[in-house]
């Protein structure tokens, strides 16, 4: 299998995860992060090692080194990568499994092989679930780069042959998975709109649980995402102490951009991203100034805030 060592530097939900998976799979890791009790609990908790620093991290791993980044996009991404980069050899891997946005990856990738280091670009999927069911790992890199976390790859993907792809060039697997997260917004959209109207029709007094675990067998809406829905529905169907705010990671927002960009029509994608920014309250003025109109021209009374 060649080296089996890896550092993993950032610990959070998903991070820590995969660390997890990596070390059960019988790979040597290494973890970090910034608040460095994390690494030692995590090390407490599975006999894997902890790294309290950067440069003991970079220490402990044999050469080439593989180091894989689960941190958010953007400047704490390009800090660590800017902190790491003068710790490193000719050869050594960095991964990238941030939600980036692709051409970021790109402009990055420039400055890191400029040093001498090969850069790869992970989109993972898997969310809380990865560590017992595996990651969807989409990435983008060269071909010898590939190759040589390909045992990593094979460790944390559901199986060694599914679940993972090397999708082309560095910047195509946050591409792919930028798509894949669009995707993902449309579709549990409309899987929330169709349970809202199932909902709304009272008088036919729908169990709503019932519905979805029906929905699961033999339906062509079945799916992990409708598996999902059916557990919460049969714990919970009113969802009274829930708020109706959905937050939006910014990867739907590069989706729709970048089909504008492309000139393709993605009104699904873009619609259901625009209704997690309604439920945020970014439409309340325009909903106000809506009401104010039909008050003007009409006389239609208008609700008072409490």
């Amino acid at each position: 299998m060649g080296n089996k060592d890896i550092g993993m530097v950032g610990l959070g939900r998903m991070g820590a995860n995969m660390a997890r998976r990596l070390h059960l799979k019988g790979m040597k890791v290494t973890a970090y992060n910034r608040h460095t009790e994390k690494a030692t609990e995590l090390a407490k908790e599975t006999g894997m090692r902890a790294a309290s620093s950067l440069e003991a991290l970079v220490q402990a791993l044999p050469t080439p080194r593989v180091l894989w980044l689960m941190l958010p996009a953007g400047e704490v991404t390009q800090s660590h990568i800017d902190s790491i980069l003068p710790l490193l050899s000719k050869n050594d891997i960095l991964i990238n499994g941030a939600n980036a946005f692709y051409e970021d990856s790109i402009a990055q990738s420039q400055k890191v092989e400029a040093a001498g280091i090969r850069y790869i670009d992970a989109g993972v999927s898997g969310g809380i679930w990865g560590l017992q069911e595996g990651y969807a790992l989409m990435v983008g890199g060269s071909r010898e780069a590939v190759a040589q976390v390909t045992p990593f790859l094979e460790a944390l993907a559901p199986a060694a042959d599914k679940g993972w792809l090397h999708c082309g060039p560095v910047g195509s697997g946050h591409f792919v998975k930028m798509a894949h997260n669009g995707i993902e917004y449309g579709m549990m959209q409309a899987l929330a709109e169709g349970f809202a109207i199932l909902q709304g029709k009272t008088e036919f007094g729908l169990d709503l649980a019932k519905v979805a675990e029906m929905w699961r067998y033999g339906s062509v809406v079945r799916s992990w995402l409708l598996d999902l829905t059916a557990d919460t529905l049969a714990k919970d169907q009113v969802l009274a102490s829930i708020a109706p705010i959905v937050a939006d990671s910014g990867e739907g927002l590069w989706t729709a951009q970048t089909a504008l960009a492309l000139k393709i029509p993605a009104p699904v994608i873009t619609l259901a991203l625009q209704m997690r920014w309604a439920s945020q309250g970014r439409d309340d003025y325009a909903a106000r100034l809506l009401a104010m109109m039909r008050n003007e021209f009409g006389g239609h009374a208008v609700q008072q805030e409490a």
